[in-house]
Protein backbone atom coordinates (compact mmCIF):
# COMPACT_ATOMS: atom_id res chain seq x y z
CA UNK A 1 0.00 0.00 0.00
CA UNK A 2 1.64 3.30 -1.04
CA UNK A 3 2.57 5.34 2.00
CA UNK A 4 1.57 8.70 0.39
CA UNK A 5 -1.98 7.39 -0.06
CA UNK A 6 -2.26 6.68 3.67
CA UNK A 7 -0.62 10.03 4.47
CA UNK A 8 -3.29 11.69 2.34
CA UNK A 9 -6.08 10.20 4.48
CA UNK A 10 -7.05 6.98 2.71
CA UNK A 11 -8.76 4.33 4.84
CA UNK A 12 -9.14 6.83 7.72
CA UNK A 13 -5.58 6.31 8.88
CA UNK A 14 -4.86 8.07 12.16
CA UNK A 15 -2.68 11.17 12.30
CA UNK A 16 -2.27 12.36 15.91
CA UNK A 17 -3.97 14.28 18.70
CA UNK A 18 -4.22 17.95 19.65
CA UNK A 19 -0.76 19.59 19.20
CA UNK A 20 -1.60 22.22 21.82
CA UNK A 21 -1.81 19.56 24.57
CA UNK A 22 1.23 17.74 26.07
CA UNK A 23 -0.41 14.31 25.72
CA UNK A 24 1.26 11.33 24.06
CA UNK A 25 -0.52 8.24 22.75
CA UNK A 26 1.83 5.40 23.72
CA UNK A 27 1.84 2.02 21.97
CA UNK A 28 3.71 -1.02 23.27
CA UNK A 29 4.09 -4.04 20.96
CA UNK A 30 3.89 -7.53 22.46
CA UNK A 31 4.89 -10.63 20.52
CA UNK A 32 4.31 -13.54 22.91
CA UNK A 33 1.89 -14.43 25.72
CA UNK A 34 4.86 -14.50 28.12
CA UNK A 35 5.52 -10.83 27.40
CA UNK A 36 1.90 -10.00 28.23
CA UNK A 37 2.14 -11.97 31.47
CA UNK A 38 5.37 -10.16 32.34
CA UNK A 39 3.70 -6.80 31.79
CA UNK A 40 0.77 -7.79 34.02
CA UNK A 41 3.13 -8.78 36.83
CA UNK A 42 4.84 -5.39 36.87
CA UNK A 43 3.58 -2.30 38.62
CA UNK A 44 5.76 0.28 36.87
CA UNK A 45 3.96 0.53 33.52
CA UNK A 46 1.00 2.88 33.50
CA UNK A 47 -1.89 2.30 31.05
CA UNK A 48 -0.86 2.38 27.38
CA UNK A 49 -2.09 0.82 24.14
CA UNK A 50 -0.88 -2.78 23.82
CA UNK A 51 -0.28 -3.99 20.27
CA UNK A 52 -1.31 -7.64 20.38
CA UNK A 53 -1.30 -10.31 17.66
CA UNK A 54 -4.85 -11.63 17.14
CA UNK A 55 -3.62 -15.10 18.15
CA UNK A 56 -3.59 -13.83 21.76
CA UNK A 57 -7.36 -14.32 21.72
CA UNK A 58 -6.71 -18.08 21.56
CA UNK A 59 -3.46 -18.42 23.52
CA UNK A 60 -4.00 -16.04 26.47
CA UNK A 61 -7.59 -14.75 26.62
CA UNK A 62 -7.57 -14.38 30.42
CA UNK A 63 -4.48 -12.19 30.27
CA UNK A 64 -6.12 -9.90 27.69
CA UNK A 65 -9.04 -9.42 30.04
CA UNK A 66 -6.69 -8.73 32.94
CA UNK A 67 -4.80 -6.12 30.88
CA UNK A 68 -7.92 -4.09 30.21
CA UNK A 69 -8.82 -4.32 33.91
CA UNK A 70 -5.46 -2.67 34.62
CA UNK A 71 -6.44 0.21 32.33
CA UNK A 72 -4.52 -0.80 29.21
CA UNK A 73 -6.08 -0.48 25.77
CA UNK A 74 -5.92 -3.49 23.43
CA UNK A 75 -5.11 -2.89 19.77
CA UNK A 76 -4.27 -5.42 17.08
CA UNK A 77 -1.03 -5.87 15.19
CA UNK A 78 0.01 -7.84 12.15
CA UNK A 79 -2.35 -9.63 9.77
CA UNK A 80 -5.93 -8.94 10.98
CA UNK A 81 -7.70 -12.12 12.08
CA UNK A 82 -10.01 -13.20 14.90
CA UNK A 83 -11.00 -9.55 15.32
CA UNK A 84 -14.30 -10.27 17.02
CA UNK A 85 -12.76 -12.81 19.37
CA UNK A 86 -9.94 -10.40 20.27
CA UNK A 87 -12.51 -7.75 21.23
CA UNK A 88 -14.53 -10.27 23.24
CA UNK A 89 -11.52 -11.51 25.20
CA UNK A 90 -10.34 -7.95 25.90
CA UNK A 91 -13.78 -6.92 27.09
CA UNK A 92 -13.57 -3.82 24.92
CA UNK A 93 -13.94 -3.06 21.21
CA UNK A 94 -10.65 -3.19 19.32
CA UNK A 95 -10.57 0.25 17.70
CA UNK A 96 -6.98 0.47 16.40
CA UNK A 97 -4.59 -1.74 14.47
CA UNK A 98 -0.91 -1.54 13.62
CA UNK A 99 0.21 -2.84 10.22
CA UNK A 100 3.97 -2.48 9.60
CA UNK A 101 3.39 -3.29 5.91
CA UNK A 102 -0.21 -2.31 5.06
CA UNK A 103 -1.89 -4.29 2.30
CA UNK A 104 -5.04 -3.14 0.56
CA UNK A 105 -7.02 -6.26 1.49
CA UNK A 106 -6.03 -5.87 5.16
CA UNK A 107 -7.08 -2.22 5.16
CA UNK A 108 -10.43 -3.08 3.61
CA UNK A 109 -11.03 -5.75 6.26
CA UNK A 110 -10.19 -3.34 9.05
CA UNK A 111 -12.44 -0.74 7.48
CA UNK A 112 -15.35 -3.18 7.50
CA UNK A 113 -14.86 -3.51 11.26
CA UNK A 114 -14.52 0.29 11.65
CA UNK A 115 -10.97 -0.16 12.97
CA UNK A 116 -8.52 2.71 12.46
CA UNK A 117 -4.96 2.22 11.22
CA UNK A 118 -2.24 3.40 13.60
CA UNK A 119 0.61 5.42 12.05
CA UNK A 120 4.22 4.33 12.13
CA UNK A 121 5.81 5.52 15.41
CA UNK A 122 6.13 9.29 15.40
CA UNK A 123 8.61 11.73 16.88
CA UNK A 124 7.98 12.76 20.46
CA UNK A 125 5.81 15.83 19.96
CA UNK A 126 2.65 17.04 21.71
CA UNK A 127 -0.26 14.92 20.50
CA UNK A 128 1.95 12.32 18.81
CA UNK A 129 1.45 8.56 18.72
CA UNK A 130 4.74 7.05 19.87
CA UNK A 131 6.05 3.59 20.65
CA UNK A 132 8.12 2.02 23.41
CA UNK A 133 9.16 -1.52 24.30
CA UNK A 134 8.47 -3.71 27.31
CA UNK A 135 12.08 -3.41 28.49
CA UNK A 136 12.29 0.36 27.99
CA UNK A 137 8.76 1.33 29.02
CA UNK A 138 9.31 2.21 32.73
CA UNK A 139 12.28 4.48 32.07
CA UNK A 140 10.76 5.95 28.89
CA UNK A 141 7.42 6.73 30.53
CA UNK A 142 9.22 8.47 33.39
CA UNK A 143 11.42 10.40 30.96
CA UNK A 144 8.36 11.65 29.09
CA UNK A 145 6.75 12.83 32.33
CA UNK A 146 9.91 14.66 33.39
CA UNK A 147 9.85 16.47 30.05
CA UNK A 148 6.27 17.62 30.63
CA UNK A 149 4.38 15.01 28.60
CA UNK A 150 1.32 13.04 29.68
CA UNK A 151 1.64 9.46 28.32
CA UNK A 152 -1.64 7.57 27.92
CA UNK A 153 -3.46 5.07 25.66
CA UNK A 154 -4.00 6.23 22.08
CA UNK A 155 -7.78 6.18 22.43
CA UNK A 156 -7.61 8.78 25.22
CA UNK A 157 -5.62 11.34 23.20
CA UNK A 158 -7.47 14.70 23.14
CA UNK A 159 -8.33 15.72 19.59
CA UNK A 160 -7.40 12.37 18.02
CA UNK A 161 -8.07 12.68 14.30
CA UNK A 162 -7.58 11.09 10.91
CA UNK A 163 -4.98 12.10 8.35
CA UNK A 164 -6.06 14.73 5.82
CA UNK A 165 -4.72 15.80 2.45
CA UNK A 166 -3.22 18.88 4.14
CA UNK A 167 -1.09 16.57 6.30
CA UNK A 168 0.46 15.10 3.17
CA UNK A 169 1.41 18.60 2.02
CA UNK A 170 2.95 19.34 5.43
CA UNK A 171 4.84 16.05 5.34
CA UNK A 172 6.28 16.87 1.91
CA UNK A 173 7.20 20.41 3.02
CA UNK A 174 8.99 19.09 6.13
CA UNK A 175 10.96 16.50 4.17
CA UNK A 176 11.90 18.73 1.24
CA UNK A 177 12.37 22.11 2.95
CA UNK A 178 12.70 22.08 6.74
CA UNK A 179 14.85 18.99 7.26
CA UNK A 180 17.40 19.86 4.53
CA UNK A 181 17.56 23.43 5.87
CA UNK A 182 18.23 22.17 9.40
CA UNK A 183 21.00 19.84 8.22
CA UNK A 184 22.67 22.45 6.02
CA UNK A 185 22.61 25.14 8.71
CA UNK A 186 23.49 22.83 11.62
CA UNK A 187 20.35 23.82 13.49
CA UNK A 188 20.44 22.59 17.10
CA UNK A 189 17.08 21.26 18.31
CA UNK A 190 16.28 22.41 21.86
CA UNK A 191 12.76 21.00 22.04
CA UNK A 192 13.01 18.02 24.39
CA UNK A 193 10.46 19.53 26.77
CA UNK A 194 6.80 19.35 25.73
CA UNK A 195 6.44 23.15 25.53
CA UNK A 196 9.92 24.04 24.23
CA UNK A 197 9.72 26.23 21.15
CA UNK A 198 13.21 27.16 20.03
CA UNK A 199 16.03 25.85 17.89
CA UNK A 200 19.31 27.66 17.40
CA UNK A 201 21.81 27.77 14.54
CA UNK A 202 25.45 28.89 14.89
CA UNK A 203 26.49 31.52 12.32
CA UNK A 204 30.00 32.71 11.47
CA UNK A 205 28.77 36.20 10.66
CA UNK A 206 26.42 38.95 11.84
CA UNK A 207 23.74 39.67 9.22
CA UNK A 208 22.41 43.18 8.72
CA UNK A 209 21.02 45.16 10.43
CA UNK A 210 22.85 43.84 13.52
CA UNK A 211 25.18 46.64 14.78
CA UNK A 212 28.18 44.30 14.86
CA UNK A 213 31.16 43.70 12.55
CA UNK A 214 30.17 41.41 9.68
CA UNK A 215 32.58 38.63 10.73
CA UNK A 216 31.17 38.39 14.28
CA UNK A 217 29.91 34.86 15.18
CA UNK A 218 26.25 34.89 16.23
CA UNK A 219 23.42 32.50 17.15
CA UNK A 220 20.16 32.63 15.18
CA UNK A 221 16.91 31.50 16.81
CA UNK A 222 14.34 29.42 14.90
CA UNK A 223 10.85 28.60 16.12
CA UNK A 224 9.43 25.08 16.12
CA UNK A 225 6.55 25.96 13.80
CA UNK A 226 4.08 23.12 14.56
CA UNK A 227 4.38 23.68 18.31
CA UNK A 228 3.98 27.41 17.87
CA UNK A 229 0.77 26.85 15.89
CA UNK A 230 -0.52 24.55 18.63
CA UNK A 231 0.33 26.91 21.49
CA UNK A 232 -0.93 29.98 19.65
CA UNK A 233 -4.33 28.26 19.38
CA UNK A 234 -4.62 28.67 23.17
CA UNK A 235 -3.67 32.27 23.94
CA UNK A 236 -0.85 34.78 23.69
CA UNK A 237 0.12 34.46 27.38
CA UNK A 238 0.70 30.70 27.04
CA UNK A 239 2.86 31.32 23.98
CA UNK A 240 4.86 34.04 25.76
CA UNK A 241 5.54 31.87 28.80
CA UNK A 242 6.67 28.97 26.60
CA UNK A 243 8.94 31.32 24.65
CA UNK A 244 10.56 32.65 27.85
CA UNK A 245 11.12 29.12 29.21
CA UNK A 246 12.70 28.19 25.91
CA UNK A 247 15.16 31.07 26.17
CA UNK A 248 16.67 29.33 29.21
CA UNK A 249 17.28 26.32 26.95
CA UNK A 250 19.15 28.63 24.59
CA UNK A 251 21.15 30.04 27.50
CA UNK A 252 22.23 26.54 28.51
CA UNK A 253 23.17 25.73 24.92
CA UNK A 254 25.32 28.86 24.68
CA UNK A 255 27.26 27.72 27.73
CA UNK A 256 27.58 24.03 26.89
CA UNK A 257 27.59 23.63 23.10
CA UNK A 258 31.05 24.00 21.49
CA UNK A 259 29.55 25.25 18.22
CA UNK A 260 27.99 28.21 20.07
CA UNK A 261 30.99 29.07 22.23
CA UNK A 262 32.07 31.99 19.99
CA UNK A 263 28.58 33.47 19.40
CA UNK A 264 28.61 37.10 20.52
CA UNK A 265 24.90 37.78 20.05
CA UNK A 266 21.55 36.00 19.89
CA UNK A 267 19.03 37.17 17.30
CA UNK A 268 15.84 36.18 15.51
CA UNK A 269 13.88 37.49 12.56
CA UNK A 270 10.27 36.97 13.53
CA UNK A 271 6.69 38.16 13.36
CA UNK A 272 6.66 37.57 17.14
CA UNK A 273 9.29 40.20 17.81
CA UNK A 274 6.91 41.90 20.24
CA UNK A 275 7.11 38.86 22.52
CA UNK A 276 10.89 38.91 22.31
CA UNK A 277 10.95 42.60 23.14
CA UNK A 278 9.05 41.84 26.37
CA UNK A 279 11.70 39.19 27.06
CA UNK A 280 14.47 41.80 26.93
CA UNK A 281 15.49 41.83 23.25
CA UNK A 282 16.17 44.99 21.28
CA UNK A 283 14.18 45.37 18.06
CA UNK A 284 15.61 46.46 14.71
CA UNK A 285 13.71 47.26 11.53
CA UNK A 286 14.65 45.25 8.45
CA UNK A 287 15.15 46.95 5.08
CA UNK A 288 11.68 47.22 3.46
CA UNK A 289 12.36 44.78 0.62
CA UNK A 290 13.89 42.21 3.01
CA UNK A 291 10.97 42.60 5.42
CA UNK A 292 8.47 41.94 2.61
CA UNK A 293 10.33 38.79 1.53
CA UNK A 294 10.42 37.49 5.08
CA UNK A 295 6.76 38.35 5.49
CA UNK A 296 5.88 36.33 2.39
CA UNK A 297 7.89 33.39 3.68
CA UNK A 298 6.14 33.49 7.07
CA UNK A 299 2.73 33.59 5.39
CA UNK A 300 3.65 30.47 3.43
CA UNK A 301 4.76 28.82 6.68
CA UNK A 302 1.40 29.55 8.28
CA UNK A 303 -0.37 27.93 5.34
CA UNK A 304 1.97 24.92 5.44
CA UNK A 305 1.26 24.36 9.12
CA UNK A 306 -2.46 24.82 8.94
CA UNK A 307 -3.17 28.25 10.34
CA UNK A 308 -4.09 31.57 8.77
CA UNK A 309 -3.95 33.38 12.12
CA UNK A 310 -1.88 36.53 11.75
CA UNK A 311 0.55 37.42 14.57
CA UNK A 312 0.37 40.87 16.09
CA UNK A 313 3.05 42.31 13.82
CA UNK A 314 2.25 42.71 10.12
CA UNK A 315 5.93 42.74 9.09
CA UNK A 316 8.83 40.83 10.65
CA UNK A 317 11.54 42.60 12.62
CA UNK A 318 14.89 41.53 13.98
CA UNK A 319 15.20 41.03 17.74
CA UNK A 320 18.68 40.73 19.24
CA UNK A 321 20.65 40.68 22.47
CA UNK A 322 24.39 40.62 23.15
CA UNK A 323 25.78 37.38 24.57
CA UNK A 324 26.73 38.75 27.98
CA UNK A 325 23.34 40.37 28.49
CA UNK A 326 21.57 37.22 27.33
CA UNK A 327 23.53 34.95 29.68
CA UNK A 328 23.06 37.35 32.57
CA UNK A 329 19.32 36.95 32.07
CA UNK A 330 18.89 33.41 30.75
CA UNK A 331 22.13 31.59 31.54
CA UNK A 332 22.94 29.49 34.59
CA UNK A 333 23.70 32.66 36.53
CA UNK A 334 20.45 34.32 35.52
CA UNK A 335 16.93 33.98 36.89
CA UNK A 336 15.36 30.55 37.17
CA UNK A 337 12.52 29.75 34.74
CA UNK A 338 10.09 30.02 37.66
CA UNK A 339 11.39 33.51 38.39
Amino acid sequence: MPSPLLQAGAFQALHSGDPSQPNLGVTLPLETPDQLRQLLSRGDITPVTLLCPPTFAQTCPAELWAATRQGHEIAGSGHPDHIGLLSTCAGQPVRFWYLPEPRREDLKLLGSWHIRLLPTPQKTEPGAIVQTSLAQAPAQLQNWRVRGYCPQPVGQLPGLRSVTLADLGQHVYTRLVEEPFARKNRVIDLTERADALLRVAPLDHAPAPLPLPTNTPTAELHLHSPRLVGLASKNALTTYRACVRSLYDVGEALQTRPELAEAQAVFAVSLLSGLLEKAGFTLLDLPPRQARWYGLGFRLLRVAYGTLQTPSNSLPRMAWMEREAFLARYGKQGLSPAG
